[in-house]
């Protein structure tokens, strides 16, 4: 990771509600804000990704990971999981030390998805810079765990606050 090339932030993401990606987007655009802040527009390229499309060249050039996903019965959601079975062994110990961060909508603990994609990212031996963040949406019946979410006010500028962090490490 030289210093004097652009870095790039890999936003890799999958939602079914909407609760993740109003998260992921949040967190781009709390990178692009400290980009901005550290007249280094120039200096980070952000990549927003939906999982399903992320591929081993995409994680291969990135400087740093924000990984933002639904919890769907305790676990990652499918899309996800996916994400990371397709692309596991193919970086496998290729993204050593690389900083990343991760988001996880859940509908009342999220505990289970967050444990599975941080051992994950263990096993790719990524550094988490900051404590998975957990958003909550208290959705408990089908028709609230299906329906469309609008996430608060708080809950985004806690997305927004790991966007920059990830930034401001890059720069």
């Amino acid at each position: 990771m030289s210093t004097n090339r652009i870095k790039t932030l890999l936003m890799v993401w999958h939602s079914r509600t909407g609760a993740a990606q109003q998260m992921i987007q949040a967190a781009m655009l709390g990178a692009q804000d400290v980009a901005q802040q550290l007249n280094s527009n120039n200096g980070l390229e952000i990549i927003l990704k939906a999982a399903k499309d992320t591929l081993t060249n995409d994680l291969l050039q990135a400087d740093g990971y924000v990984f933002c996903a639904p919890e769907n019965l305790a676990a990652l959601s499918g899309q996800m999981k996916e994400f990371f079975d397709r692309n596991y062994y193919a970086v496998l110990d290729q993204l050593n030390g690389r900083p990343y961060a991760l988001m996880i909508s859940a509908g009342s603990d999220g505990s289970g998805a967050a444990r599975q994609a941080e051992r994950i990212c263990t096993g790719w031996r990524l550094e988490r810079v900051a404590p998975t963040l957990i958003v909550n949406t208290d959705a408990q019946t089908p028709i609230a765990i299906l329906a469309p979410k609008t996430l608060s006010a708080k809950n985004l500028a806690d997305c927004t606050e790991i966007g920059g962090l990830l930034a401001a490490l890059l720069l």
